[in-house]
Formats: structure tokens, C-alpha cells, sequence
């Protein structure tokens, strides 16, 4: 029983994070993988960047910008959600966790938070060390959401040559990771709606 919608047979995923910086390591990947689910037939959303620039939440508060409306809808007619962050001192960036915080706004839906939703995770850090432990707490955040977190996650060590000088991707092992995540997360959405 979910509350999401969706056209058709096509699954809906949206991606959520980055920098405020635009055209970060972390929105590339992102947009590299929504660029391989749609390649495999799939809709995509990002919100990045200036749409992640959100008030800091508070669940007292009942009301919510325009962008975090958007935000909080596209989620909840997700099929899947695909979650990248930098990796800031050991730990996802606080604009990145701001906005999880509003999927707390999902708490009363028919289909609770995010529940039995296939959850992708991406992290770009300068180093294993901050890139893996970053992904081990988006991992963490998907469990306590209530998704399904893929088998497959993307830890990017950004002092790897991973992009070219104009941004595009020139790490094979990392597009291959990518497309791998992508076609994960349309599988499970595939089978998660079947068994709804």
C-alpha cells in the first residue's frame, strides 16, 4: 500500500544532493547515474544545489517554502531515491542532512517516510578514509527511513583523476559503478511495486 505515483510502467527516481556549489563532484555523479536510469528507461528528478538551500527544518513549524514543498512531493511519489553527499570532516554535509531531515514530513503518508523504497548512496570526498565513512551514514540514514538501501554503494575519492577539465567522467571504474547503482535501484524498484 503506497501512496506514490507513477506513469505507467516507467519508474520515478529522484536524486538529492551535492554542494552549494554548482557542478560539485557529488552533483556530477549524481547526474551521471539519473542519466543512466533514464537510459534504462527510467524518469529522474535532481535537486541540488540552490534547491537544497532550505530553512533549517523544524518539524514544529507547519509552514514550508516553495522548495521544500517540491522537494517533499517529488519524494513522496518516488520509486526510488538516490542520495549523494560530500564527505565533510568524516560526515554527509549538514545542507545534504537538512534536507533528509524533511522526509520527516512523510511521517503520516500511507506509505510511511520512505518505506520499502529502494535508497541509493553516493559520496565524493578527498580521501577513502572521509568517502567511505560518509557512506556508511548515508547507508544509515536509508535503514532509518525505513528504505531499502542497495547492495551497491558509490564512494568516490576525489584526489583520483575521476573527471576531465570540463567535468565529464573519465573514471571507468567509476561509471561502471554508477550504471551499476542505476540498474540496481530500477530493479528494485520494479519488484518493490509488485509486491506493494
Amino acid at each position: 500500500m503506497t501512496a506514490h505515483t507513477t506513469t505507467g510502467d516507467t519508474p520515478f527516481v529522484v536524486g538529492l544532493g551535492g554542494t552549494l556549489r554548482a557542478n560539485s563532484s557529488t552533483e556530477r555523479a549524481l547526474r551521471c547515474c539519473l542519466a543512466s536510469v533514464e537510459r534504462q528507461g527510467g524518469r529522474t528528478r535532481l535537486f541540488c544545489g540552490e534547491d537544497l538551500n532550505l530553512p533549517m527544518y523544524a518539524p514544529h513549524e507547519l509552514e514550508r517554502t516553495p522548495g521544500a514543498l517540491e522537494l517533499v512531493g517529488a519524494l513522496r511519489d518516488a520509486d526510488a531515491v538516490v542520495v549523494g553527499s560530500p564527505g565533510y570532516h568524516g560526515a554527509i554535509s549538514g545542507l545534504v542532512k537538512n534536507a533528509l531531515d524533511y522526509i520527516e514530513d512523510l511521517r503520516e503518508d500511507p506509505r510511511v517516510y520512505l518505506d520499502n523504497t529502494p535508497w541509493g548512496c553516493i559520496s565524493c570526498a578527498y580521501g577513502w578514509q572521509a568517502a567511505v565513512g560518509t557512506l556508511g551514514q548515508l547507508r544509515s540514514i536509508g535503514h532509518a527511513l525505513r528504505a531499502w538501501p542497495t547492495p551497491i554503494g558509490v564512494a568516490i575519492n576525489s584526489a583520483d583523476q575521476i573527471w576531465d577539465a570540463q567535468g565529464q567522467l573519465i573514471h571507468d571504474a567509476t561509471r561502471n559503478q554508477l550504471d551499476m547503482l542505476a540498474t540496481q535501484l530500477l530493479s528494485f524498484a520494479s519488484t518493490a511495486r509488485e509486491t506493494a
